[in-house]
């Protein structure tokens, strides 16, 4: 087998390891689970980095297993939290358990008939049918109230301030472990893998495994890095909130945007984290960037990989198109192409003006548009010294005096895009209904 722990570790995706996991995965196919909490009905890119040690798991010949929580998400994991989470009703939690479902289904294969071919799995199935009372003498037996105290995720919360924690996610490791333990039985699942905060957790698992199935059962344990900027501020958010790996929440373009303006600094990092690219690609883009960082090597590779990643080599073609409106050398067919969503997120912040469409249908003279009709321009002869100049531009073509605005004109049947020079842009959206 070929060494995926070194090939984790120069990616800086190994945070603690158990003695024995390298070894074990070097021997022989070894199956490997993570799980995903269904929070909601969809995964962010805080999701990305265990998404992609699947992946790794799988191109490195091992058997990957992703486990989706519909048990334990009835409960909510308190590892890295100060409050206990609200708990979600059966419909919400199934719904999203749906939705986590298709997504981790884009990048791992669980139709394969490949020997390590990916499996999907809900804790639920096992977990519906099992009583408290076997619950608790054949899982709560097996682990002291001292060992589950010790970990940093109990600790923190029974230290810190707020109401402390409750029994039901007191109980959170158990069930956490006891899901180790039956994909040890049935599937011969030998490691769990997650982030850093998880590893009170994951040992847990490994100790009931040792503990439920015989004393000479293995079981490891590995985890990686929570993702960090290098400002301080937290991984995986734009000025919009979370950033999310479907595109009905976040679009393709504002998700290319996010890794587009990703700083030098921690462009390096993510490129090694987040691509499949080899050491050799990877060190000679940092050395390009190096030399001439104004031109964003990095940041675009990175953005181009991860957007093809999640979605796909078109969506990545538009999302490049719909930047360059605002950065490049954008035609008025590209300009026409963008839909209404991907339209406005272009122009978010863009300073904007409605108009009639029985004014635009009947026609506006231009200088009436860029200053009467919008403000654009403070008056009239502000408007017509900018039109002599040839600065003004409609939908990305030039324009003179003698145009006239008209219903031929619009973007998606309600846009306009009036530009002066190369950086100055109004938007005019039509409405419908009639000027008094």
């Amino acid at each position: 087998m070929k060494n995926i722990i070194s090939e984790l570790q120069w990616r800086g995706l190994v945070h603690d390891i158990m003695p024995g996991t390298e070894e074990q995965l070097l021997k022989e196919m070894t199956t490997t689970y993570i799980g995903f909490d269904p929070t909601s009905d969809s995964l962010h890119i805080g999701s990305l980095v265990p998404i992609i040690l699947l992946v790794h798991l799988k191109n490195f010949g091992h058997k990957p297993i992703a486990l989706v929580g519909g048990a334990t998400g009835m409960i909510g994991d308190p590892s890295g939290k100060s409050d206990e989470r609200n708990l979600l009703d059966e419909a919400t939690l199934n719904h999203n358990i749906e939705g986590i479902k298709k997504v981790l289904s884009r990048f791992l294969d669980f139709n394969s008939t490949e020997i390590n071919a990916p499996i999907l799995v809900n804790n639920y199935d096992w977990m519906k049918n099992l009583s408290f009372i076997n619950f608790a003498r054949d899982v709560g037996k097996r682990i002291t109230v001292n060992y589950m105290m010790a970990k940093d995720s109990v600790k923190k919360r029974l230290s810190g301030e707020g109401e402390g924690m409750s029994f039901t996610e007191f109980t959170y490791q158990l069930i956490q472990g006891y899901d180790f333990y039956h994909l040890h039985k049935e599937y011969n699942c030998l490691l769990q893998m997650g982030g850093s905060d998880q590893w009170g957790n994951i040992t847990t698992g490994t100790e009931l495994v040792r503990r439920m199935n015989h004393d000479g059962a293995k079981a490891y344990a590995m985890t990686c890095p929570l993702i960090t900027k290098a400002d301080g501020s937290k991984f995986g958010k734009s000025e919009g909130g979370n950033v999310w790996l479907t595109a009905d929440k976040t679009s393709v373009y504002k998700f290319y945007q996010f890794w587009l303006n990703t700083t030098d600094i921690d462009a390096e990092k993510y490129i090694k984290i987040f691509t499949f690219l080899d050491k050799e690609k990877i060190d000679a883009l940092i050395e390009e960037h190096k030399i001439a960082p104004h031109l964003r090597v990095l940041q675009r590779k990175l953005a181009e990989e991860l957007t093809v990643f999640v979605h796909s080599a078109t969506d990545l073609e538009k999302a490049i198109k719909a930047s360059n409106i605002l950065f490049g050398n954008a035609t008025a067919d590209d300009l026409k192409q963008l839909d209404e969503a991907t339209f406005l997120e272009v122009f978010e912040g863009v300073p904007q003006a409605e108009i009639a469409r029985n004014e635009i249908e009947a026609g506006i003279d231009i200088v009436a548009v860029l200053n009467e009709k919008t403000g654009f321009f403070k008056s009239n002869g502000e408007a017509r010294r900018a039109l002599t100049a040839n600065s003004i531009s409609v939908n990305k073509e030039k324009v003179t005096e003698d145009f006239v605005l008209s219903a031929k004109d619009l973007i998606n049947n309600q846009f306009v895009l009036l530009q002066s020079g190369k950086k100055n842009y109004f938007v005019i959206r039509v409405v419908n209904g009639l000027t008094v």
